[in-house]
């Protein structure tokens, strides 16, 4: 195990300077200016630059990393496989700005009209079905975006109150950054929310779930790994599974609706969109006519086109692993109930992994090669109420109800 160790150390400290998000997005001084013009009815395609970093030094050491973990053994394989998913991002990083961001983004986090595994159906169908249920349902976004009442300093408060009851106290600060773009953004010992915005009671509940007991615990469990260190910190490879898991997380704690699931699916249909043409003011104003308010449609048109060209043609593809990753871990948590192996759930929280690590992995969880989790989410302690709830979504799978197909029923599943 010393020298996959080493390999690991290796690994991490070859990657300490790739920072995908921050690369490739727009500074908030720029937004605030380009959303009171859009608000004023000035639209345009802004003209956005990039610094675009020189990791030839760092992708040459993961490819070094690559050959040398060469052997056929279950860490070997995580090792390769993770310096693989990195050197591909160092490559889309150096791209910034350009459409080369496009194709390696692609490789990393799909695209939206590949196959849900296991399904004949595209992440594009999904995102349709999920976005006509909210418009059947009368999901009226712009009218939730205007109804927040909560203050970014306010939820920080609050959120450090819950943190501290259930991790130690001081285990992780939670802050508020102005020139934040996202919504909010989880470390392991920090989360940052974005100043001056204003959140819903859902969001609140939704941050804790999804940022708190998934991102920034998965990030804590991973640093206390004996041997593989990487575990706290999310390779691009493992993207889908800790999106997936965390909005997995919101379904399962009741922090999620059906405009938090039409909000995601716009994101993935507006890739497609990009992706087949479509420029930035023309994604913008899909956003606003499915009845998003002005700088939400900014922030998720901005979103679709971070590093990336705006004049059509060209998108960033990490919104689309969150649908598909939402339903292979839902169908993952469905297997293994089904094969009576909630240890195997228990091990997706050790640290940042993928689904197939836990699978692959799993005899040196076993040997204590890699530690079990130290935090659990709450929904994860409760293991009769978990079971509870997907024994019963395992069984309706199973049923036909008189004139809807059964492939709809296994979406909305």
């Amino acid at each position: 195990m010393r020298r996959f160790a080493d390999l690991d150390h290796r690994l991490l400290v070859a990657v300490r300077n790739i920072r995908i998000l921050p690369t490739v997005s727009w500074p908030a001084s720029v937004e605030e200016r380009l959303i009171e013009e859009f608000g004023a009815g000035r639209v345009s395609v802004p003209e956005i630059r990039y610094n675009r970093p020189d990791l030839s030094e760092t992708r040459a050491e993961l490819e070094a990393i690559e050959t040398e973990a060469g052997e056929d053994h279950p860490i070997a394989e995580y090792l390769r496989r993770t310096a693989e998913s990195w050197r591909v991002a160092s490559r889309m990083l150096e791209a910034a700005g350009t459409d080369g961001v496009t194709e390696a983004s692609v490789l990393l986090y799909g695209r939206p009209g590949d196959a849900i595994p296991g399904s004949s159906r595209s992440n594009l169908d999904a995102a349709a079905y999920f976005v006509n249920l909210a418009d059947e349902l009368g999901a009226d976004l712009e009218t939730e975006d205007a109804a927040g009442h909560i203050s970014a300093e306010e939820l920080r408060r609050d959120m450090t109150a819950k943190l501290d009851a259930f991790f130690e106290p001081g285990t992780i600060a939670v802050e508020v950054d102005p020139e934040l773009t996202a919504k909010a953004a989880a470390g392991a010992t920090r989360i940052r929310l974005r100043g001056g915005a204003r959140f819903t009671e859902y969001d609140r509940h939704q941050l804790l779930a999804h940022e708190a007991f998934v991102h920034s615990l998965t990030a804590l469990n991973g640093r206390e790994q004996p041997v593989l260190a990487s575990l706290a910190r999310t390779s691009p490879r493992v993207t889908a599974t800790q999106e997936g898991l965390a909005v997995f997380a919101e379904l399962m704690s009741g922090a999620i609706d059906i405009s938090r699931l039409k909000r995601i699916s716009l994101r993935i249909l507006a890739i497609d969109m990009a992706m087949n043409g479509a420029d930035f003011v023309e994604v913008f104003r899909y956003f606003r006519v499915c009845g998003q308010s002005v700088p939400d449609s900014f922030h998720s048109a901005q979103r679709v086109f971070r590093g990336v060209p705006l004049t059509g043609g060209s998108a960033f593809a990490k919104d689309n692993v969150y649908l598909t990753g939402l339903l292979a871990v839902h169908t993952f948590f469905r297997w293994a109930l089904r094969q009576r192996r909630l240890d195997l759930l228990r091990n997706l929280f050790a640290g940042k992994l993928a689904l197939h690590d836990v699978m692959s992995l799993e005899a040196h969880f076993e040997n204590g090669d890699i530690a079990a989790p130290r935090y659990l989410p709450p929904w994860m302690q409760h293991v009769h109420g978990l079971a509870g709830k997907l024994a019963f979504s395992l069984f309706v799978n199973h049923i036909h109800m008189a004139g809807v197909e059964a492939e709809e029923i296994s979406l909305g599943l």
